[in-house]
């Protein structure tokens, strides 16, 4: 299985890197199996959408495209400013095929400055994954500055929650893809309604 983990966050270190990061470090430590791309944004020269095939992308940003085609089952982390995620976030699901998240699993990680912001995943976020066909998986984690303290995550309830959203992103994952590989025996057809 391939998990991509995104951190929307341009800023250094910001809460969302903080809370991403901590979720790439969970999964590596307790899930060896599973390959984990950390998708930091800061560190790719993402081009911005400008409405050309996704397959004439180069560079950074067909290397994010690749990875997200490829995964599994996606984490995304945003900032939430002014009440919705950032360009460059929002840029990423611009230039991505349509066809990319269809029938996979996204979990959401949002991040503010208050409480006020925490119905930016419902009003934002879902929104795209239901444009993109995708699954989203409950539990979705928001963390605000009252859980960090000397730029570091110190809330041990948003941890727990983070480790949660990670396994259950894994749970849904893989049995959304056991039931996309088929039954194990044939199904015995059903009768028609008129041999009833």
């Amino acid at each position: 299985m391939k998990i991509a983990v995104i951190n929307g966050s341009l800023s250094s270190p910001s809460k969302t890197y903080l809370t991403t990061s901590y979720v790439v470090d969970y999964l590596r430590a307790h899930f060896p199996e599973i390959q984990v791309s950390f998708i930091d944004l800061k560190d790719y020269n993402i081009v911005f959408c400008d409405a050309r095939d996704p397959e004439e992308y180069e560079g950074d940003t067909k290397e994010v495209i690749d990875i997200i085609r490829e995964a599994d089952a996606l984490l995304v982390g945003t900032p939430v400013y002014r009440g919705s995620i950032p360009g460059s976030l929002k840029n990423i699901f611009d230039i991505i095929p349509n066809d990319s998240l269809r029938g996979k699993v996204v979990g959401f990680i949002a991040t503010g400055g208050t409480y006020h912001h925490f119905l930016a995943i419902e009003h934002q976020l879902k929104p795209l994954a239901g444009y993109f066909k995708a699954h989203v998986v409950p539990g979705n984690v928001y963390a605000h500055n009252e859980h960090f303290q000397n730029k570091q995550l110190t809330d041990d309830v948003i941890k727990e929650r983070l480790k949660e959203l990670a396994d259950s992103l894994i749970d849904l994952a893989r049995s959304i893809n056991k039931k996309a590989s088929g039954p194990e025996h044939p199904l015995i057809p059903r009768k028609s309604l008129s041999q009833s």
